[in-house]
């Protein structure tokens, strides 16, 4: 068992609706130290690969992002979900369709900050379904960046969004796999990983 999914056994929470609730330590309050670490494993995962950029989702993928982008001395980027008077310019966009919130947004990121000579590394803090990951992909491509790899913290394995990744070619690595989880015993079952 990996540092995170001992961190999710002591303090996360399951929630009807399949729902895992991390608030305390990864996407509300953030543990900083966790997020450090974070950020070291995802750097030690992917040493192999020249990162120009990590590009991220407003609001919970940023601080794990800036983790991952300090480790490898790179800028970090996030698709922003609603256009403010500070984004000018032409603009990549993506509709996004949110799991947790049930919601369809449009997210955008600005021309200036993303080009056909990035090599990204797309950081997420969930995946479900993969809509937020095909929309970053989405940018990516439209941006005539390359996608050498995707780093998410918890993939919900048994859900399809990490399946239809993978299938498309992507190098994905997931610090916790959940294979299930139950809000009555609060018990959660991880994918084993090791190799």
């Amino acid at each position: 068992m990996n540092f995170l999914e001992e961190r999710i056994l002591k303090d996360g929470l399951v929630k009807e609706g399949n729902v895992l609730k991390v608030d305390t330590f990864l996407n509300h309050q953030m543990d900083v130290e966790l997020l450090d670490e974070i950020g070291k494993e995802f750097h030690r995962r992917f040493a192999d690969v020249n990162i120009t950029k990590v590009l991220t989702i407003e609001a919970s993928g940023i601080a794990i992002a800036y983790a991952v982008a300090r480790c490898f001395g790179v800028p970090m980027v996030f698709a922003k979900k609603a256009k403010s008077i500070n984004i000018d310019g032409d603009m990549y966009t993506a509709e996004v369709e949110s799991f947790t919130h049930k919601n369809k947004n449009q997210v955008i990121v600005s021309k200036k900050v993303l080009s056909s000579d990035d090599r990204l590394l797309i950081v997420d803090d969930f995946l479900a379904n993969g809509c937020a990951l095909q929309g970053l992909i989405s940018i990516a491509e439209a941006a005539g960046a390359s996608v050498e790899g995707i780093c998410i913290v918890i993939e919900k394995g048994f859900q399809y969004g990490g399946r239809s990744i993978r299938n498309l070619g992507y190098r994905l690595e997931s610090l916790a796999i959940v294979e299930s989880m139950d809000h009555e015993t609060q018990t959660v079952v991880f994918r084993d990983q090791s190799e």
